[in-house]
């Protein structure tokens, strides 16, 4: 999934790579040698700019070390005028590489920033090892097909270009909802608050609209309304067996600290066959490797062999 959720964004990356270059190069030349980044800072606070954090290079082959480099570097556009104003070889040496980054290029970045953002938070989602992960995998991939069919129907026409080379990726790898395996629906099934609502892919076609930058927040809670309607749909059947009891009851509220592994524990007395499902299931890691490409530099590379 994290392999997946990366050439996603690495392709959507190149059709913005002109602005990400600029930025990159200034932030590059900013970052050369001490005497330039203590220049900088006392430019950031003549700006008065509050920041805390601090200029950083990019790895450009670590996606999301290139969102972080832009995510800090946003905040810094008036102190690079300033500190271009100060020293009289800055914006020669870009020109004669990428080029200055003009306003335009700011905008492209700060809206690059906002839509990155949702990848992210995703990767470090699936990425997690001190909880279960295999019941999120719908509502993450339900959560990137969203975002990518609304910025399509973005008015900057760089970012319909991105988006529409970012959702053919996509459904390169995941648009085959009968390639998937089988083990990924019965983890969503087993979390008793999403189960009965693998219609998650399929309801993703509703025509929606988010702009880019629009808390992820809402954006669950548009996914949790198509599948609450869903569920109001299906759970009017007459239900028998003990799996169908389970699938028959409402579902659980989405709350933030919710333990899937509790609540198993919790009505296991209810659902003594069935409950031993989960033990095998959702114990299997969503991602059994963090490949060292998806992490930004100093992070931990953490590997999870031998789970199963």
């Amino acid at each position: 999934m994290a392999r997946i959720v990366n050439l996603i964004v690495v392709e959507g990356l190149k059709e913005m790579n002109k602005s990400v270059e600029r930025v990159r190069g200034a932030v590059r030349y900013v970052r050369q040698s001490p005497a330039r980044l203590q220049k900088f800072k006392e430019c950031v606070v003549v700006e008065k700019i509050e920041c805390k954090k601090m200029l950083c290079l990019d790895v450009c082959t670590r996606w999301n070390s290139t969102y972080l480099m832009l995510d800090t570097a946003q905040n810094f556009e008036r102190a690079f005028e300033r500190f271009e104003e100060q020293d009289t070889n800055f914006r020669a040496e870009l020109e004669r590489g990428e080029g200055w980054p003009s306003v335009d290029d700011w905008d492209n970045v700060r809206k690059l920033k906002e839509f990155l953002e949702h990848f992210y938070e995703v990767t470090l989602r699936i990425s997690g090892t001190s909880y279960v992960t295999s019941n999120n995998f719908f509502d993450e991939l339900s959560e990137i097909d969203i975002l990518l069919r609304d910025a399509q129907l973005n008015s900057n026409i760089d970012f319909n270009v991105m988006a529409i080379k970012m959702k053919e990726k996509y459904d390169k790898y995941r648009g085959d909802i009968d390639k998937m395996n089988l083990l990924m629906f019965v983890a969503c099934d087993l979390d008793p608050r999403q189960k009965l609502n693998t219609c998650s892919q399929s309801s993703s076609s509703v025509s929606t609209h988010v702009s880019i930058g629009e808390p992820q927040q809402k954006m669950k809670r548009r996914m949790q309304a198509l599948c609450k309607k869903r569920e109001l749909e299906i759970c009017g059947e007459d239900k028998t067996s003990e799996l169908d009891k389970y699938l028959a009851e409402a579902n659980e509220e989405f709350v933030e600290d919710f333990d899937i592994l509790l609540w198993w524990k919790v009505n296991s007395p209810r659902f003594p066959t069935l409950s031993k499902l989960p033990r095998d299931v959702l114990a299997i890691r969503f991602l059994t490797v963090c490949l060292s490409l998806h992490l930004a530099p100093g992070d931990v590379c953490l590997i999870n062999l031998g789970v199963l």
